[in-house]
């Protein structure tokens, strides 16, 4: 297998940990409070036109453009809302949510430069990967595809995107939302002291040559990884998978590529003092080992099986003080939801009624 995709993997788990704290997710029960003022209004039926997608190409400059996925109802009259997918993957990681939401209006996902089937120019002095580049890229698809304001939803790290673009162009948003994302990636986590395992079993398995020999086992790979496998997740995977003449399958982002905006990402602190519209806060709590470590047998040694239980509790400690600092931050009449247990990757397709009550919920 070569070193690009396993290397890739690694840095993909990493960040589903470390983006759901820098580790993965929060407070007790179903769902938060409100904010401050503001509040929520009352909960509509959405409209129950038909939706329709269509995928685009928007280009950024010459020869180089991004992939975006359009849903659309009819009539497209309602709010449209634009979706921004976390570190690694896709516009079709919003494959149920997106439709869902596009029953009230329009949705639109953005292939971020360099995955999926957005082009991949490699990090120079022309192409940077950090998030005020990744918020111009934002900013030209909704020049060319939606005039007016949106609201504009980030899943994981980019949340640092939403953040960004909202306090650049407040005139283009008219609320927010942070899909599980971190208050501040450069910030230290509240861990209460306690260390982070290093037992080794905790350890994601890496890609083998075995588990890219095809289309299938790669899916197997992921399934295993991963504690939910829902019908977006694998449609994702197949978006960013190269198949070879062989059969055998790679990962369609460049190492260097990945890692130059990763490490941007988690240099960026964002700052919440500008922003002027209200926002939702979703955020995901693991609630056992199989949340977090999917790919653990049932029966542990008593060590392992430990060291597991202090990751989760250390995770959903960080948590619970991020998710509180995020929330603080944000304008009056901005809510939450807390989902527990959930995962990351998935929970808003696990728990798309609820965070479809919440949006409808919402005045904007």
């Amino acid at each position: 297998m070569p070193s690009s995709s396993s290397s890739f993997a690694r840095q993909r788990r990493r960040l589903l940990c470390a983006a759901a704290t820098l580790p993965p997710a929060l407070v007790l029960g179903a769902c938060g409070g409100g904010g401050s003022g503001g509040g929520p209004g009352p909960v509509l039926p959405p409209p129950s036109g038909a939706v329709t997608v269509t995928d685009r190409r928007v280009p950024l400059a010459a020869g180089v453009s991004l992939h975006v996925r359009d849903w659309q109802s009819s009539p497209a009259d309602g709010i449209t809302f634009v979706l921004l997918p976390g570190f690694g993957a896709t516009a079709l990681h919003f494959n149920s949510l997106a439709p869902a939401l596009a029953r009230r209006g329009r949705v639109i996902a953005i292939s971020c430069r360099g995955f999926g089937q957005s082009d991949k120019p490699l990090p120079d002095a022309t192409w940077r990967y950090d998030t005020d580049a990744l918020v111009d890229d934002v900013h030209t698809v909704l020049e060319a595809l939606a005039p007016g304001r949106v609201v504009l939803g980030g899943h994981s790290i980019a949340g640092n995107q939403v953040t960004r673009f909202a306090g650049r162009y407040p005139q283009r948003v008219r609320g927010l939302m942070y899909l599980d994302t971190n208050f501040d990636y450069t910030s230290q986590p509240d861990d209460g002291g306690q260390k982070e395992s290093d037992n080794p079993t905790l350890s994601e398995p890496l890609l083998t040559e075995a588990d890219t020999a095809s289309v299938a086992t790669a899916i197997a790979y992921f399934k295993r990884i991963n504690r939910n496998w829902y019908p977006p997740m694998e449609a994702d995977l197949l978006d960013k998978l190269d198949v070879r003449a062989d059969g055998s399958v790679q990962i369609n982002t460049p190492d260097a590529l990945a890692l130059d905006l990763y490490t941007a990402a988690r240099r960026f602190s964002p700052d919440y003092r500008p922003l002027q519209v209200p926002a939702l806060v979703f955020t995901a709590l693991p609630g056992d080992r199989r949340d977090m470590f999917p790919w653990l047998p049932a029966a542990l040694d008593a060590t392992t099986e430990k060291d597991a239980a202090d990751m989760v509790r250390l995770l959903r400690r960080a948590r619970h003080t991020d998710a509180e600092r995020l929330f603080a931050a944000l304008p009056a009449g901005s809510q939450r939801m807390t989902f527990d247990p959930a995962t990351h990757p998935d929970f808003f397709m696990a728990h798309e009624t609820e965070v479809l009550r919440l949006v409808d919920a919402m005045t904007w």
